[in-house]
């Protein structure tokens, strides 16, 4: 489980492919690393991903065909940095919301408005998610915990403030980046019960 607090960012220093495989190797912070053991999960902007192996500051892990489908892990180049946040533990603060670290689909980032001490930023969903979109609910970008603004469909906003920005990878998104969603997995379960529930009884019209 997470929590959608990012702990830092970490640079990729190499990615070796093969076939429908790849294994990212991370350079992590001293602090980011303190009881890391090969099996832990890390998040990777949002995605759970397990440590495969621990060569002093590289850490490197490896992702599957479908991981590299849904998420955006798969257009990392050595370079690039990622949202990290170890798993939580019992008894640690929750200071975002819960979250399991599997991406639902990928966002694309629409319009980016700067104001004073502040970032709004539009993004799209594909279609079939906008039900789990509402105005004040929670909603993964990146790893990163979000509060949803306006929406419209499968559009939505969220804002951003400095410490978000300073302590993220979100501040270097623009227009048409692609980002990683998580849907709040509270509110999918209502959803998808709710809409159940309304089907078996006939007050759901069928699409």
């Amino acid at each position: 489980m997470f929590t959608g607090i990012v702990q830092g960012t970490a640079e990729v220093v190499e990615i070796s492919v093969k076939t429908a495989f790849r294994r990212h190797r991370i350079r992590l912070p001293e602090i980011l690393r303190e009881g890391l053991r090969p099996g832990a999960s890390v998040a990777h902007n949002g995605c759970c991903l397990t440590v495969a192996e621990i060569t002093d500051d590289l850490v490197s892990f490896d992702l599957m065909q479908e991981t590299l489908k849904v998420t955006n892990l798969g257009l990392l180049t050595p370079g690039d940095r990622v949202n990290i946040e170890r798993a939580a533990r019992f008894g640690d603060e929750i200071g975002g919301h819960q979250m399991s670290g599997h991406i639902i689909c990928l966002g694309r980032v629409i319009q980016v408005v700067d104001s004073e001490n502040n970032r709004r930023v539009v993004l799209q969903l594909p279609d079939e998610y906008a039900p789990y979109l509402f105005p004040k609910g929670y909603i993964g970008i990146d790893g990163i915990s979000l509060t949803i603004g306006r929406v419209d469909g499968a559009r939505f906003d969220v804002n951003l403030i400095p410490e978000t920005l300073a302590r993220t990878t979100i501040a270097a998104r623009g227009p048409e980046d692609l980002v990683n969603i998580e849907i709040d997995p509270q509110t999918q379960a209502i959803v998808d019960t709710v809409t159940r529930l309304l089907g078996r009884s006939g007050l759901l019209a069928p699409d």
